[in-house]
């Protein structure tokens, strides 16, 4: 494996996030203490607890994996698709490089920056709740492997996307909704039962649950599931990255 070249091509991306990083960082925090503001103030005043945890913390989980997500999918997404913009991504597919160092650079940057951030925000909730990580290394690989995953998506995203706008097609118009539907700030125990067999079809349900259930060791749907779902979906993700250098989709013309 040529490590010089993942190495230059993550600490290029790395050095374009640490140029901006104070608005990188100002906007998950901002989002984070308005969130807790009004889902806190508002809906907490008239909810107190959620099986047997305060309102406040339970929504925790759910602002991460919110801001993990949506910020993976851009970054990996802009990352890949600005080489296209300016034509740079020839030379790069014509150096002796390899796909997989590629993707390695791009989505391990990508992946980092979201964790990053999935870190400042659980700092950021610190502030306003207090929060005990039941089972800690069950929340670290559920969110090393939301990051891992959604970046990868992003990447696909990346090399989809025609212009600028296609970028945040996905992320504004399904990713967010999903998250927002998938039981983020609330328990899908909640919903009338027909509702509840509905909202299961949402696999973005299967990712909160099991990081929930990580902090709170509550769920609302097995663990054993949500690995499932987390695993099988960074297994497709690769599957299309494969696929799209083995044809050459969007990228060689």
């Amino acid at each position: 494996m040529n490590l010089y070249a993942v190495k230059a091509i993550y600490i290029y991306e790395m050095n374009r996030f640490l140029r901006t990083i104070m608005e990188s960082l100002a906007s998950p925090v901002i989002s984070t203490t308005l969130y807790f503001v009004v889902f806190g103030a508002a809906i907490g005043s008239q909810i107190e607890e959620i099986e047997g945890v305060s309102y406040g913390a339970f929504i925790v989980p759910g602002l991460i994996m919110l801001s993990v997500m949506t910020q993976a999918i851009s970054n990996a997404s802009f990352g890949i698709y600005f080489p296209k913009f300016i034509g740079t991504i020839f030379e790069l597919l014509s150096s002796p490089v390899s796909y997989f160092e590629i993707v390695l650079g791009y989505v391990g940057a990508a992946a980092t920056k979201s964790l990053l951030i999935g870190v400042v925000i659980l700092g950021t909730a610190q502030l306003f709740v207090d929060i005990t990580v039941a089972h800690p290394l069950m929340m670290v690989t559920f969110l090393l492997l939301i990051c891992i995953s959604f970046s990868l998506f992003g990447f696909i995203i990346g090399i989809w996307a025609e212009n600028f706008q296609q970028l945040q097609l996905i992320p504004l118009l399904v990713i967010t909704p999903l998250v927002f539907l998938g039981g983020a700030f609330y328990s899908v125990s909640m919903l009338p039962e027909a509702w509840q067999t509905v909202t299961l079809f949402n696999p973005v349900v299967y990712l909160v649950s099991g990081f929930r259930w990580s902090f709170f060791g509550v769920a609302d749907v097995p663990v054993m599931w949500s690995l499932v779902a987390i695993l099988g979906f960074t297994l497709m993700c690769l599957a299309a990255v494969w696929w799209i250098f083995r044809t050459g989709y969007r990228i060689r013309s």
